[in-house]
């Protein structure tokens, strides 16, 4: 990788500074330097969005389908650098990041698929006899400019789910990627100036957050998306102004592991959607459900499989478990591990801590107003906990502040549906983990877990305005 890295604004490298140091989360070498945006650059980053606007959304489906389909080639020939960077700035062990960089050309690869689909609908309007002689149809149009934030854990995919819907419709933007992991998002940028795309289309502004602010207040943007925690997503809300928000936040997310589940195959896909990528997921499994029947049967499973997972380096391809994005968050959860266990919850597993390194843990009967319980751990561990009936297991996945997915092992179609129709999430999972997610669906949470959906033809409904035509077709002269 390049040791010096510039920003984009309006569509071109600027390297004013190399104030911003990337780190290498394994090792806490610096990687690489960055350059850094003041407010004048964000401010000069969104002057050029507004003046992109109109050309942009003049560009025709397929020329905007064109874009998409270039980064898709660049992507694919610059795989293993995009792996890469992800491993080395996000800590995260390069099997998942090579997933993830797998993800990022799904999501370009979809939203070029959808570009040329948008449409609108011709109505009947003749509803009553006052509407005689009129018909309507609607279309999309770009809302405008927008301002998008995404986060470390996944600092490719989930800016994609931004950048990408945003190309498909016409919508001009301004990037924020997380101050801790900006390489990724410089790559995008870097491959988007290779297009023919309107001067302004696109700025890519590392910056800091005291610096961000205009990111959210400007009132020159039509609509600000953002992704991580709900402390920082409800206070961007409050200072939108008249702008649109998406906000897509944490979880504690629960999995039921149901009567007449494979517990074989549930044990595997709840160890790995626990701990994969070292637990930095909102959809990570937080919460295990199991039926008390063969509550010690599987406790055992877990355990085992948990001891035996690899952690160290993660461009080792043997590590599963890599390194927290810092000693600080590490030590945070470390925290609420021992508080959880001073108040009555029992260790099974893990709960020592290296630095940025915490052990995969697993815990049991802890008090249900212990953080590790309420908030979003975001890290390597998980709480077990019994239940009796399937309904009692469904009050508990609902006895949180957050909303976002449930995963449900079960055979019983009658319990998958009744999960499906009881569930207060944006999203149920049948036979697998919450930590399950296809780049084409519709997914977000409600309650503390946000509001609006990503998912690329929703973000892009999103990203446009619904614009109605009504023609009136006179009477004919007698």
């Amino acid at each position: 990788m390049k040791d010096t890295w510039p920003y984009y604004l309006a569509n071109e490298a600027r390297s004013p500074n190399t104030d911003l140091e990337v780190t290498d989360k394994y090792t806490g070498d610096i990687a690489a330097r960055v350059a850094l945006a003041g407010p004048p650059a964000i401010d000069a980053g969104i002057g050029a969005c507004v003046d992109a606007a109109e050309p942009f959304a003049r560009m025709a489906p397929y020329e905007r389908q064109a874009v998409l389909n270039h980064c898709v080639r660049r992507f694919t020939e610059r795989y293993e650098e995009l792996a890469m960077a992800s491993c080395v700035e996000a800590g995260k062990p390069i099997n998942d990041s090579r997933g993830e960089v797998t993800r990022l050309i799904d999501t370009f690869r979809v939203a070029g698929e959808e570009s040329v689909r948008m449409s609108g609908e011709v109505m009947n309007l003749e509803i009553s006899p006052r509407a005689r002689g009129y018909r309507g149809m609607w279309k999309r149009v770009p809302i405008g400019p927008c301002s998008f934030i995404s986060p470390f854990n996944f600092p490719l995919n989930l800016a994609a789910h931004k950048i990408a819907p945003a190309l498909a419709v016409g919508c001009p933007f301004v990037l924020k990627p997380a101050s801790r992991t900006p390489l990724g998002a410089l790559i995008i940028g870097e491959i988007l100036a290779e297009t023919d795309l309107p001067r302004g289309t696109f700025s890519i502004l590392p910056c800091s957050r005291d610096g961000a602010d205009l990111f959210t207040t400007d009132p020159r943007l039509k609509l600000l998306s953002f992704t991580g925690s709900p402390a920082v997503g409800w206070a961007l809300k409050a200072n939108a102004g008249k702008k649109k928000v998406v906000l897509e936040l944490g979880g504690n997310a629960a999995c039921v592991v149901d009567q007449g589940a494979d517990l074989a195959d549930a044990a595997d896909r709840v160890v790995f959607g626990a701990f994969y990528q070292s637990g930095q997921s909102c959809i990570g499994v937080q919460r295990i459900i199991i039926h008390e029947s063969f509550y010690d049967e599987f406790r055992g499973r877990l355990v085992t499989a948990a001891k035996a997972l690899v952690a160290g380096d993660p461009r080792d391809e043997k590590t599963f478990i890599g390194p927290m994005i810092s000693e600080k968050e590490a030590a945070r959860l470390h925290d609420w591990i021992e508080q959880a266990v001073a108040a009555g919850g029992k260790l099974l597993c893990g709960g020592g801590r290296d630095g940025a390194m915490l052990d995969a843990t697993l815990l049991e009967d802890v008090p249900g107003d212990q953080a590790v319980c309420t908030q979003e751990a975001f890290g390597p561990v998980a709480v077990l906990s019994r239940f009796d009936s399937f309904g009692d297991a469904l009050a508990q996945i609902n006895d949180s502040t957050f909303g976002l997915q449930a995963g449900i092992f079960t055979r019983d179609l009658y319990h998958a549906q009744l999960a499906w129709d009881t569930l207060d999430v944006g999203g149920v999972v049948i036979g697998d983990v919450p930590s399950w997610r296809v780049d084409n669906m519709p997914y977000g949470g409600v309650k503390d877990s946000g509001l609006g959906r990503e998912g690329v033809r929703f973000a892009m409904e999103d990203m446009t305005e619904i614009r109605n035509l009504v023609i009136r077709t006179a009477a004919p002269a007698e």
